[in-house]
């Protein structure tokens, strides 16, 4: 886990509201290396959020540097964000965001289909455990089968970054922990570096470290010596 997939220097985001600008990031320097699971924590307005958004290519920093491997994301221009989403990142959400009127297996088809080197859409539902639900639609699936399909949609394109926004959000403990589960399998079974922003402190256990966000820093941040070991020898 040596490599440094996102290294950000002295990152700053300012949103302007009427004649008030509110920082959400404040000068942040941070690495996250290839193959970790890292969870955010922090009160919401804390710039977790703003950072992923930074790093999924769906926003611009205003000053500072982000780079992804050897390349600089506050250079590249709209198209070029949507270039390196397209091929690096995978989103997943609070929200599912599937469409009603497509089977599981055809949600994530949708996604295969634009992919250079995607996996089957019956392969990345297997991965997350639904290879005997993958002909059915949303509406004959739970909520954490849905939010297993959206983990599966995001990972069948191979992304080198997989960045989880409240994903357990919407569920239930029991439901919430099948779904990190799922996305601890997919970061074992493909390397995929995970960074899942949350509310729910239990979740730290599962982290190669913990990032705890105030007022647009990283406030703290704490190391699970057991999970790294453990990741390594998976690896």
């Amino acid at each position: 886990m040596s490599d440094i997939i996102f290294a950000a220097k002295a990152l700053t985001k300012t949103y302007i509201s009427g004649e008030m600008q509110v920082l959400a990031l404040r000068g942040l320097d941070l690495k996250i290396y290839a193959g970790e699971v890292v969870v955010l924590l922090g009160p919401s307005g804390s710039g977790k959020s703003t950072l992923l958004n930074i790093m999924g290519g769906l926003d611009h920093a205003t000053s500072g540097q982000l780079f992804f491997r050897n390349l600089d994301l506050t250079n590249l221009d709209d198209r070029g964000l949507t270039a390196y989403r397209r091929q690096h990142v995978g989103f997943v959400f609070q929200f599912y965001n599937l469409i009603p009127s497509l089977t599981a297996y055809e949600n994530v088809a949708l996604v295969t289909e634009i992919s250079s080197d995607p996996m089957r859409p019956d392969e990345a539902l297997a991965l997350v455990g639904l290879e005997t639900r993958m002909h059915h639609f949303p509406a004959q699936l739970s909520g954490g089968e849905q939010q297993r399909v959206a983990i599966a949609r995001a990972i069948a394109k191979r992304p080198d970054v997989l960045l989880c926004d409240e994903p357990t959000g919407a569920l239930d403990s029991k439901t919430g922990i099948r779904v990190i589960e799922a996305l601890l399998s997919v970061n074992t079974q493909l390397g995929t570096t995970t960074l899942i922003i949350t509310h729910n402190a239990s979740i730290q256990d599962v982290a190669d470290r913990v990032l705890f966000f105030a007022d647009g820093q990283i406030s703290r941040m704490h190391k699970n010596k057991a999970r790294q070991a453990a990741a390594a020898l998976s690896w």
